[in-house]
């Protein structure tokens, strides 16, 4: 094989193009699915297993997983072929999936999930890499728009394809279903040439041992169990049998900070060779697109969360017409994700749109914060959508912003920093959602329904049949009052969900003012791995490879 510069980009056209896009946007839309799917599917599971006690397991393996990973899949886009890395994380991701759809327990499903985790950690990545790849780089908002915007109706439609998918079938398709989607769309992958920015060289032994040094394993060796030893604390920390200040908790937190003081001296000791550079760091676009990404995902992925509960527990919804209810913030979401994609590609700027989607998804933020249980479905259909569009016109605008400030050599691992950084957050701030929505319900309750077992309504959870069974009966008139408390509860969410989006507002103005029409053009010339040779002249030359 040879390696050939063609002094100018080659990017993948036409029908391969199209291709490819639908291809990774269709697994972009299952990792994001795959996180949201279970909310109203694991009822049933925690019956069939007898699991109660395991609920944060379902949804915390799967965010150890590829939380623990994901830094060290932008060394391996780096070093190894995009489509060959991609194929393998794709693999172990629908490995996963099997697991859980063919576990007998709940150590079994828990087990799969990690491995789907594993998986996920290099496919959102992955994903943007093949659209660095294959388009220039004032196409790629567009695309990148299409992408995430279909990917975030995976994330909040997932709770009603899990409750229609547990009602009527069983919630075992909610992990059978990724198997035929993903083999098709890696069939796809397969068959397109994906072209690399960089020189890679083939596979061959000599290669491996070169890489291995590259990879920074030291650095991952101490960044996963810190990583780990801190989500499993803030899954632990106030459950049934560990409470905040237990010496498991305890324990696990002192064990987190320490080893990522280690990780942070080794990783500045080496210098650019760490698993995440300090150019990267020392980069101010990159750093106020780190702060408008975490800002975004969290009021997207706490608000797809308890907006659910919402409904359900204080509207009355069953779990299918509860993902129905949410059909206004999914639709508003993909069509301003389309349009804001598709105004960066033609205007050039991204900016305004950050800008637009902090301003809009905070006013979206404190609309719903003002939901109560009277609240007329217009009204709430119209928080909605204002909600939905301001996320949706931003969730893209940081990973473009980020191509824009730095160079190829760095985008893999600028975006597998980006992507870890969300999957924290969202761990973090989902558990911290939690502890807020409960810890404000049993406030609530004892002053709208003192007579209402706190305890009582914790276990009862969200649904809309439990807790209306939690009033006795002849005391229905008590109703009104742990409504009340729970839509109360759910708006002090909202409050920090507001706080978040001010914050990507802020953010946004760091993101830097670059039109990406203009430094599309100053991309450096591609470089393509060719397979074949051709005589001219008495002398070898490489020919290129048709993309």
């Amino acid at each position: 094989m040879i390696v050939k510069d063609t002094g100018k980009p080659v990017y993948v056209t036409g029908f391969k193009l199209a291709l490819s896009v639908a291809s990774v946007t269709i697994i972009a839309f299952l990792l994001l699915l795959d996180q949201s799917i279970l909310s109203t599917a694991i009822p049933q599971i925690t019956s069939t297993f007898h699991s109660l006690p395991d609920v944060g397991w379902y949804t915390g393996a799967y965010q150890l997983g590829s939380a623990a990973l994901q830094p060290l899949t932008g060394k391996l886009y780096t070093h190894l072929p995009t489509k060959h890395v991609f194929l393998a994380h794709l693999f172990i991701f629908e490995l996963g999936s099997l697991i859980c759809a063919v576990a007998t327990s709940s150590s079994m499903l828990i087990a799969g999930r990690a491995v789907a985790g594993l998986g996920a950690a290099g496919l959102m990545n992955g994903g943007m890499q093949i659209l660095t790849n294959s388009t220039p780089l004032e196409k790629r908002p567009l695309y990148t728009g299409i992408m995430l915007g279909t990917a975030q109706m995976g994330l909040v439609s997932g709770p009603l394809i899990g409750g229609a998918l547990t009602e009527h079938a069983t919630w075992r398709w909610c992990f059978w279903m990724n198997l035929p989607v993903g083999a098709l769309a890696a069939l796809a992958i397969i068959l397109i040439p994906i072209p690399d920015p960089l020189p890679k060289a083939p596979y061959t032994f000599t290669l491996l041992f070169r890489i291995i040094p590259q990879l920074d394993l030291p650095g991952f060796t101490l960044f996963a169990p810190a990583c780990i030893m801190f989500l499993l604390a803030l899954q632990f920390g106030g459950d049934e049998s560990h409470a905040w200040d237990s010496a498991t908790v305890i324990g696990l937190l002192c064990g987190a900070v320490i080893t990522f003081i280690i990780f942070c001296f080794w990783e500045a000791r080496i210098g650019e060779k760490a698993m995440i550079p300090g150019a990267l760091l020392k980069n101010k676009i990159v750093l106020a697109s780190s702060g408008q990404t975490i800002c975004l995902t969290v009021t997207l992925l706490v608000g797809s969360t308890f907006m659910p509960i919402y409904f359900q527990a204080v509207k009355g919804a069953s779990p299918t017409m509860s993902g129905v209810d949410l059909l206004p913030s999914i639709l508003s979401q993909l069509l301003f994700a389309l349009i804001s994609g598709a105004a960066v590609s033609k205007l050039g700027y991204y900016l305004p749109w950050a800008a637009f989607s902090g301003a809009v998804t905070a006013i979206g933020n404190g609309l719903v914060s003002t939901l109560s249980p009277t609240t007329k479905t217009a009204t709430w259909i119209g928080f909605l959508i204002v909600l939905g569009a301001g996320r949706g016109s931003g969730m893209q605008m940081s990973m473009i912003a980020t191509q824009a400030a730095l160079p190829p050599s760095l985008i893999p691992t600028s975006l597998a920093f980006l992507i870890f950084i969300q999957n924290l957050s969202a761990a973090i701030f989902l558990i911290i959602g939690n502890t807020i929505f409960t810890q404000s319900l049993l406030s609530k309750l004892a002053h709208y329904a003192p007579s209402i077992s706190s305890q009582a309504a914790l276990k009862a959870g969200g649904s809309a049949d439990a807790v209306r069974k939690l009033i006795p009966a002849g005391r229905e008139v008590e109703l009104d009052g742990v409504l009340r408390a729970y839509s109360e509860g759910l708006g002090n969410v909202w409050y920090l969900l507001v706080g978040f989006s001010v914050g990507a507002f802020a953010c946004a103005w760091g993101m830097g003012w670059r039109d990406v029409r203009k430094d599309g053009k100053k991309l450096p010339a591609a470089t393509v791995v060719v397979e074949t040779d051709r005589e001219t002249d008495g002398e070898k030359e490489g020919g290129m490879a048709d993309v």
